[in-house]
């Protein structure tokens, strides 16, 4: 399994589909590479590389006071430099979005353009109250199948098949004689939580570094991450910004929604 070494020699787990424009995807707070298997099959000419940032998944755990934006973005360039590439377009799903706008306020000139999914430049408080519920703490299902008709029962997303849970609830879960389990570093839990309790920064900086760049950004419907509000001004801010609503959805969307795709492939074409 192909892995490359952070700046400060952690061991980080990659993939890279090695043909087509370099599409750098990072995934969720707490997830891994497996975030994007529902959009792979429907990205053609495109180069897909995903990492599990550190912490998550077949990386390297390094403890709670690594598990920072800061430190996951120079990951990110470090992949970029292991695989030769100057620049790259960037898909962000939640915190990957927010390590993409750091990245443009830090390292521009490696960005082709950048792809937000349910994320922006304020984060809700309700997602945040809801995600130190549960972060780091294994779950209380005795199995994948518990798990999934879990995530089925669970409010924000409509249409989805128990079929479609079941395969959702193995990205990021083991399942093991215990009963299932989380499989990323528990300590990230005191990372995050520090975080809530220290002064809520001004990420709107962030945001307009953006500026220049070909833009998409889709919000989920029943989002608790990304307000109405937020997502208005981002469009204010941009107007020519490629946005989309994905109905039907939580936080976050699949991507292979009709909406998510259409809105992904008119990105693209802008940076072929």
């Amino acid at each position: 399994m192909p892995h490359f070494l952070a700046p400060d020699g952690a061991s980080l787990y990659y993939e890279d589909s090695e043909t087509g424009l370099p599409l750098l995807c990072l995934s969720g707070l707490t997830r891994n590479a497996r975030d994007f298997d529902f959009l792979a099959p429907h990205l053609d000419g495109v180069r897909m590389i995903r990492m599990d940032y550190r912490g998550r998944g077949l990386s390297a755990w390094t403890g709670a006071g690594t598990y920072t934006i800061p430190t996951e973005s120079q990951d990110a360039l470090a992949l970029l430099d292991h695989l030769g590439l100057d620049r790259a377009a960037i898909l962000g799903t939640s915190r990957g979005g927010l390590i993409a706008m750091v990245l443009a306020a830090t390292a521009k000139d490696r960005l082709l353009g950048v792809a937000l999914n349910d994320v922006g430049p304020e984060v809700d408080s309700a997602g945040i109250a809801s995600i130190a519920t549960y972060i780091g703490i294994d779950p209380p299902y005795h199995s994948f199948d518990e798990a999934a008709a879990a995530r089925a029962a669970a409010p924000g997303f409509a249409d989805v098949p128990l079929s479609r849970w079941r395969q959702e609830v193995t990205h990021g879960l083991a399942e093991t004689p215990d009963g299932v389990k989380i499989t990323y570093d528990p300590a990230l839990r005191d990372a995050v939580l520090a975080g809530v309790d220290a002064p809520t920064p001004d990420l709107w900086p962030l945001f307009a570094a953006l500026e220049g760049l070909p833009l998409a950004a889709l919000r989920a419907e029943h989002s608790d991450i990304l307000a109405p509000a937020t997502f208005a001004r981002m469009q204010e801010v941009f107007p020519n910004m490629i946005a989309r609503l994905v109905p039907g959805r939580g936080h976050v969307p699949f991507l292979d929604e009709p909406t998510s795709l259409a809105a992904l492939k008119d990105w693209l074409e802008l940076l072929q």
